[in-house]
Formats: structure tokens, sequence, C-alpha cells
């Protein structure tokens, strides 16, 4: 459950708690004020008017009606003395002496509750006005019974519902609201959060307008990025301060090697130190993609992957391969000349190394495919080998950062590369660029 819909519920709850508590509270000191006792229910008064009728001699009497039998029958010790506007009087059941007086001065009494304490509440009465078919009376007298406690329960009951109502649906609206605008900065800060990247260092998360209790948290998280950046910046600079200190006695070998008397082994230590050459090269482009150049439209990838394969087909001869170029029609694209020759002589090289002796570079559309004769790579390492340090053979050559260069290289142009079975068995390996907006 979210934070922002826990508050909610938690809140709610606290809330609806405060509120049944108060009302218990409210409705024990009315109970502990009120004096007990019951009330009567004042409907037998509309009863008995309806049961007056008066009769052809112009004299009223009780006509016994279906109502005033059931009254009767559900209400013992049911009374009432009903006073015309005339001044007549029709009397039911034995009217006690202390109201007798009152009765005869009813025109002068129109409404009244006159409670009794005690049970089993003889003294208890009510006066209203009510109306029948032989006109306008009132009516003094006793009926039904409830208790007092009962309606001071029923009503601060039903008091109580449409304040619960209204409170449940001012904490669902009002209060997601409130949490939204205080989280608002916070949301901002994991926005930010989100966009840190590898290639974004230096990012900070901004501890402007958070809460209080957020921003230790905050400032943590941009410690442990800071450190985090200085600890890839000493990585980056051994790295190529390695690279460049690599250089020199690679070229001292090569020398050496190319004035050897001894032409068999020569051309071993040759692949040797060309591999030794191409990890350097590796790891100084490590570097450069931290540079990575704006990227150039119309790029042509045949006129660069011809001039890719002149450059290496010597190496690839020596080694008793055979490379071929084959351009199906490519179309411009946008990319990094420099950066895309370094892209296709690592796969060539790869190829060479892995692969089989015959390799071809297809160039078709805004793709260009390495194409090679060798074992191939099985289904489920096509992707895990352009992880870096990733290679198929735990003993093989290699430093397993070519094919991650690869990927690198074409993700910072806009492309992909991804790895294909042969038709012969072989590996493909597939670059997909994006084509120039220049046409």
């Amino acid at each position: 459950m979210s934070l922002k819909r826990q508050l909610i519920v938690r809140l709610l709850a606290f809330q609806i708690s405060i509120l049944l508590v108060f009302s218990a509270a409210l409705v024990g000191y009315l109970i502990r004020a009120d004096e007990g006792g019951a009330l009567i229910d004042p409907q037998f008064t509309e009863v008995a008017a309806r049961a007056i009728q008066r009769g052809a001699d112009g004299r009223l009497r009780l006509a016994e009606t279906k109502e005033l039998a059931e009254l009767r029958t559900t209400t013992p010790g049911l009374w009432f003395v009903a006073r015309s506007d005339r001044g007549e009087f029709v009397t039911f059941g034995e009217v006690p002496s202390l109201y007798q007086p009152i009765a005869h001065n009813l025109d002068r009494i129109t409404f009244a509750d006159i409670r009794d304490t005690s049970p089993p509440f003889r003294d208890i009465a009510v006066v209203r006005r009510a109306a029948g078919p032989a006109g306008e009376f009132t009516v003094i007298g006793k009926g039904g019974l409830f208790s007092m406690t009962f309606v001071v329960l029923f009503l601060s009951n039903l008091m109580m519902i449409p304040v619960l109502s209204l409170l449940a649906l001012i904490t669902i609206v009002v209060t997601p609201l409130i949490i939204r605008r205080a989280f608002r900065r916070l949301s901002i800060a994991a926005r930010q959060a989100g966009r840190i990247d590898i290639d974004r260092r230096g990012t900070r998360l901004s501890p402007e307008g958070l809460p209080a209790e957020v921003v230790p948290l905050v400032e943590s998280m941009n410690g442990a990025l800071r450190r985090l950046d200085e600890g890839y910046d000493r990585q980056q600079r051994f790295i190529v301060d390695a690279a460049h200190e690599l250089r020199t006695p690679i070229a001292i070998l090569q020398a050496k090697i190319e004035a050897s008397a001894d032409i068999p082994l020569a051309a071993r230590l040759q692949r040797d130190v060309a591999r030794l050459a191409t990890l350097a090269e590796q790891l100084l482009d490590l570097q450069r993609l931290e540079r990575f150049a704006p990227l150039r439209e119309g790029v042509d990838l045949g006129h660069i992957a011809r001039g890719v394969a002149a450059d290496i087909a010597p190496l690839v001869i020596t080694g008793g391969g055979d490379l071929e170029v084959a351009d199906l029609g490519g179309r411009p694209v946008r990319g990094d000349p420099a950066a895309v020759e370094r892209v296709l002589a690592n796969l060539i090289q790869n190829a060479i190394d892995h692969g089989g002796r015959n390799v071809l570079l297809r160039i078709q559309g805004t793709a260009i495919e390495v194409e090679d004769d060798g074992p191939g790579i099985p289904a489920e390492e096509r992707d895990r080998v352009f992880d870096p340090f990733h290679r198929l053979r735990a003993r093989g050559t290699g430093s397993g950062l070519g094919l991650n260069l690869v990927r690198q290289v074409m993700t910072l142009h806009g492309g992909t590369a991804c790895a294909l079975e042969a038709p012969a068995g072989g590996t493909i390996m597939r670059l997909e660029f994006v084509e120039s907006t220049q046409g």
C-alpha cells in the first residue's frame, strides 16, 4: 500500500474513532443528565379525535373504531379527555383525579408533556390538539409509553450519521489533495533520481522544498552519488593511464618482431601483439566514449566498410582467411565515422579470432552485417556476449570488452547491435543505424 493511501486510511480511522468516542461521551452525559422516566406517544390523541363523532341530535359520542380498538388492546391504562372548541367533553377510561380539574381547563392549555419519573408512571400525560370528523379537539390523556433513554440514543445516533458521512467525505476528498501538495516536491526528487544514469554523472537531488524528515535521506543519497562519481573518475583515469602506458611497450615489441629473422615465429608473435594493441585501443575507447563527438549526417556506411576492409585485409590473409565486402545498397546514416570504423574493425577481428576463416562484410540499407563461418554462438548466449568481460569460453583469448564497446557505441548512435545465426551455421553481427535526415 502506498504511503499516501496509508495516511488517508489512518487519518480517516483516527477521525472516526475520535467522533465515536465523542458521541459515546455525549450520549452518556445526556443519559446521566436525564432524570429518567418515559414519554408518551402522542399518536393516541389523533386516534381519539377520529373516533369522536357527532350524532343526529348534535351531541358528541365516542365510536368504537378499528384504530381505537387496537389502541385499547395494545395500551393498558389508556385514558383521555377530549374538549371541543364549543366546550363539550368526551371521556374514555379511568381519568386520574389529578387531571380531572385540568381536563375542565383545556380551553387554556393546548400543548403539554407531563412526565413521571417513577414506575408504573400513573401520573404521566400529554396535551395535544387533534382534528377529527366532529371538529377540532384538545386532548389530554395517557397512551403508549417509550423510554426517554431510547429517544436520546436514537436522536444522537441520527445526528451522528450525517456528521460522520460529512467527515468521511472531507477526509477522502481533501486529504489526498493536502498529501499530494505536501509530496509534490518529493515526486520531483523521485523524477530527478530516475534520470540518474552512468552517462549522466554529476546529477544531484535538490532538497529544496522537501519535508524536513526527508532532507537527511536526500543528502545521504547525494553523498553516495558524489562518492560513486569520484570512484568512477578514478577508475577511468586508471584505465586511460594504463592504456597509454601499454602503447609504448607494444610498439617496441612490434618493431622487434618485424626485425626478427624467424618468420613463422614472428607471424605468431605478431598476432599476440595485435591482441595486446586491440586491448589497449579498447581501453582507450572507453575513455573516448566519455567524449563522444556529435553525430554527423549523411555518413556513407559502404565507404567506411571498404576502408576498414582494405586496412585489415592483410592481417586476415596472413592468417589464412578471406575477407569480402558486399555492398547491396546502403543509405546515408547519422554517425561518427571514426567510431564506426573502430566498431567494424573490432567485429572483423573478433570474427577472425573466434569465428572461421571466411568473413563477409555486408551493407544493406541502414545496416551493416559481419558474417563468419565459424561454430556460431548458442541462442541463450547471443545477448549475453555484449555484457562486459563476458566470454563464451573461459580460457579463450580476448578481454571480453570488444562486443560491449560495440553495443555502447551503437547506443550512442541511437541504433542497435545484435547477434544472429548465419545460414551456414556461423554468426552474423548486425549493426542497425538511424537513417540520415538529410536524405
